[in-house]
């Protein structure tokens, strides 16, 4: 019987082709990894990793693949000869990428390593993707190669590898652990320390995506308290007292926290959340426990506390306790400008634009970057009669990038004022 075998890969003649192919490979993956760059929007911008395969392990390789005579003659392609690791913070932000690149690039394969592990089990993790090199791409490069005798091989791709932070730092570490080195583990209680720091990581990636989305669903509930809590302003600078503005169509929080309940972060989230569906009682009644927790919360935490339910007193139409909690949230923290900015928007309802005014400058001395408090000091001016000073602010606001038709409204009457006074 027998047996066919293969001629082992001529590895200086690929050795040669490698050598003159490899500026034109990292031509196209430097393109690549700029269009990635171009179309990956993330809060987090992601770190990229791109490289054309080593030639040692490329030719390693090649000795499995076993690829013919024709394809020796120009280059042999593999799969991952190009390859570019987006490298992202959270998990979330993988699927956003992974959903980027299905919409920007012709996808040929996606592979989820790890996927197939049960929840017993821990190991390398890596979503990668195989997409062909795009034909804007392939025009330029043939115009970079047309006075050359380079031919850009047929069924070149790029493989995008999809990591996490932690996920590529176990990767890494297992990699010259395991893979690079002679001797690997034999041993139980060292398998189990490998796979226990595997597991470490894992958590933490969960971990701090919870947090992340703890932060993104505490930052919209805040965006929605402090956009009612400026319509309310503004509708009260005219004399015009609102109901309170009610959203309904939020979910129960406890629904959608995944957070330990009872926790003062937990309890904030809560708060606000009830603030913005109309549940005011509600969310006072939070910060106050909040703010008589034992043992006493620090002086940092306080003053963000007292801000809150001053602003829940605020959309009440308590303006003494609203007062009397920004001022408290000042003396716990010195540089809060922005309880400060609201001590002078609470002034200025009460008619007194005089203490107004002080609060707005206090405000504007910690951050002068503030065109809304210019504004709003712009009004307690002109209520005095202060035109210039108004005119002054009001071209501050300018400035800064606040020039809405509430601004071009008070400029207009400040220069008919002014030429009244001419």
């Amino acid at each position: 019987m027998s047996v066919v075998t293969h001629p082992l890969p001529d590895k200086e003649k690929i050795r040669s082709a490698y050598s003159k192919h490899f500026d034109v490979l990292s031509y196209i993956l430097t393109a690549i990894e700029r269009r990635l760059k171009k179309v990956i929007s993330l809060v987090s911008a992601p770190t990229y990793k791109s490289r054309v395969k080593e030639f040692n392990s490329y030719y390693t390789k090649l000795l499995r693949v076993k690829p013919d005579e024709a394809a020796i003659s120009v280059l042999p392609v593999l799969t991952d000869l190009l390859g570019i690791r987006v490298i992202c913070a959270f998990l979330e932000d993988l699927s956003k990428v992974e959903q980027c690149l299905v919409e920007q690039f012709s996808v040929l394969e996606i592979e989820r390593k790890g996927a197939e592990q049960t929840f017993k089990e821990f190991g390398y993790e890596s979503i990668h993707i195989l997409i062909e090199i795009p034909p804007d791409i392939l025009a330029k490069t043939e115009e970079y190669v047309k006075d050359t005798d380079l031919i850009i091989p047929d069924g070149l791709v790029c493989e995008i590898q999809l990591r996490t932070i932690l996920q590529d730092a176990w990767a890494e570490v297992e990699h010259e652990l395991v893979y690079k080195s002679e001797f690997s583990p034999f041993d139980l209680p060292l398998r189990r320390k490998l796979a226990s720091m595997n597991a470490s990581l894992c958590l933490a990636d969960i971990i701090f995506q919870e947090i992340r989305d703890y932060q993104n669903k505490l930052n919209k509930e805040l965006a929605y308290r402090r956009e009612a809590f400026y319509e309310k302003v503004d509708d009260l600078s005219v004399g015009f007292i609102p109901a309170d503005h009610v959203r309904q169509s939020e979910p129960a929080l406890a629904v959608v926290s995944p957070y330990v309940r009872g926790t003062i972060d937990d309890m904030i989230l809560e708060a606000l959340h009830a603030h913005n569906i109309g549940q005011i009682d509600k969310a006072i009644e939070i910060y106050t426990r909040i703010i008589n927790a034992v043992p006493p919360l620090n002086d940092a935490v306080l003053s963000v506390i007292y801000k809150h339910r001053g602003m829940a007193f605020f959309a009440q139409n308590q303006f003494d306790d609203a007062f009397a909690d920004f001022s408290a949230s000042v003396c716990y923290d010195k540089k809060n400008f922005r309880s400060l900015y609201y001590m002078g928007i609470v002034s200025c309802i009460k008619e007194n634009d005089v203490k107004a005014i002080e609060y707005f400058t206090e405000s504007l001395k910690i951050n002068e970057y503030q065109s809304h408090v210019y504004y709003r000091r712009a009004l307690s001016y002109y209520k005095l009669c202060d035109y210039s000073s108004a005119i002054a602010d009001l071209s501050q606001a300018k400035q800064l990038g606040l020039d809405d038709d509430d601004c071009k409204r008070l400029n207009a009457q400040l220069v008919s004022k002014l030429d009244m006074s001419m």
